[in-house]
């Protein structure tokens, strides 16, 4: 049996209920799982020790939304100003020339960048799947990096001359979908604790597929208990196309097709009301918040505040790498703190509360009962912060509220299944300059093609 004890912790942060955070601590994991947390010098010996002196220890990050994909096309001339619909009509003509080599190359690039930002689990929203991609593609470069991953097999079957916002050679037959989502979630999905990928099913938005397909899809995840997944009420745009559409906003048009419950999350979910956030809690359908993008793209500002009050379930996410156009998980729970101040008030969202969205809220929104909290019997997913760094000078007094108000900074070192895959400050076992320079061409040769 492999052990590892990380002793002496300066500041281990728990988010467990009752949100303990202990100084001069230890913790014991053992084949991948916390067996004990307690005092320093109380757990015993173990084959491996880590020194953790001088840093704040806490649980992986949960990125509850992306498109790994997006990384290709970040700034792109043309859509650096303009709102989320015509974004989307500026990229669908560079996204249709994506080849499977370039899935791969996008997604371990933008997961690099995630895992160095302190995630540790990845949900990711690919909907797009030209020139014969396949979301193995992007599964591939997660098993290489050793991340969780939750790979959401996403479509789009409603084309322009359909009525839909997409161009007719970036969307695919409904057949062709469904299939294609039963074979991904035969092939790559483990329902097993500590899993290290589970597949979700993800039509992308009401905007681009069919009632048919909404409704075949959420059948068709809950016939093999996965997850359901998508856009919902990102924009007043999106709004009036369901009401000119089928007569709903988006929220009630997403009850009449029976996407909201314990087993659904949305992204974004910006435009909604007191009645619809009510039906939110009821349900429990969960919300991946992406503050951000949502910036970026002046969707709006989500109301986060009265999710939390509601008791949704809320995580955050940095949503694509073209929209954001980044990936970096402690600047979104900073932005995430910040954007709620904006809206209500210098009390309305607290660092902790940030800080708990990007973990067990995370791990909620997600289904996840094993990830999120530094407690035995969670997998080992850990991140530790250099509490001597530059950014936290003079804050420490108060080190876990330092992560938000201070300038976001990278970790010193990350465990997923009680393994290092960043030490140091580096990816273990991987060449980020190597990443980046392969990445950088294909991006480039994408734009030369379109």
């Amino acid at each position: 049996m492999r052990t590892l004890l990380i002793e002496p912790i300066s500041l281990l942060v728990t988010m467990d209920a009752e949100g303990r955070e202990l100084r001069d601590a230890a913790v014991l994991i053992r084949d991948g799982v916390i067996e004990a947390v307690g005092p320093c010098g109380t757990l015993g010996t173990a084959s491996e020790v880590v020194d953790a002196s001088r840093r704040l220890v806490m649980p992986g990050m949960v990125n509850t939304h992306h498109h790994l994909f997006q990384s290709l096309t970040r700034a792109t001339p043309g859509a650096q100003d303009v709102k989320l619909f015509d974004w989307l009509i500026v990229h669908y003509p560079i996204w249709r020339h994506i080849t499977p080599t370039m899935i791969t190359i996008s997604a371990r690039l933008a997961l690099a960048e995630l895992l160095l930002s302190g995630a540790t689990t990845v949900a990711d929203h690919l909907y797009l799947y030209p020139n014969g991609a396949r979301i193995d593609d992007e599964i591939q470069a997660a098993q290489e990096l050793g991340v969780r991953f939750c790979p959401t097999r996403g479509s789009m079957s409603v084309g322009e001359s359909r009525g839909g916002l997409p161009p007719d050679g970036v969307v695919e037959d409904e057949d062709t979908i469904l299939r294609e989502t039963r074979r991904a979630i035969e092939s790559w999905h483990d329902p097993q604790p500590y899993s290290m990928c589970q597949v979700a099913v993800a039509p992308c938005a009401p905007f681009n597929v069919s009632q048919e397909l909404m409704r075949e899809s959420a059948q068709l995840a809950r016939s093999y208990g996965v997850r359901l997944h998508t856009h919902v009420a990102e924009t007043l745009d999106e709004e009036h196309y369901t009401l000119e559409r089928v007569g709903l906003k988006p929220v009630a048009y997403m009850a009449s097709l029976e996407w909201m419950g314990p087993d659904v999350w949305w992204t974004h979910a910006v435009k909604l009301d007191a009645d619809e956030i009510a039906l939110m809690a009821e349900t429990q359908t969960g919300v991946a918040h992406c503050p951000a993008s949502n910036m970026r793209l002046g969707s709006g500002i989500a109301p986060v505040r009265a999710y939390l009050d509601a008791d949704v379930p809320v995580g955050l996410s940095v949503d694509g790498s073209a929209s954001n156009d980044g990936g970096h998980m402690l600047a979104e729970a900073r932005l995430a703190m910040l954007l709620q101040r904006v809206d209500r008030g210098a009390a309305a969202l607290t660092a902790r509360e940030a800080l708990r969205m990007a973990t067990v809220g995370g791990a909620r929104v997600l289904g996840r009962s094993d990830i999120g909290q530094v407690t035995p019997g969670m997998a080992a997913d850990l991140i530790a912060y250099d509490l001597d760094r530059h950014e936290l000078a003079g804050a420490q007094a108060d080190p876990l509220a330092a992560l938000l108000f201070c300038a976001p900074t990278s970790i010193d070192w990350s465990l997923i299944n009680g393994r290092f895959v960043v030490r140091d400050g580096a990816l273990v076992g991987h060449d980020l300059q190597r990443i980046v320079a392969e990445h950088n061409q294909a991006s480039a040769r994408l734009r030369t093609l379109a």
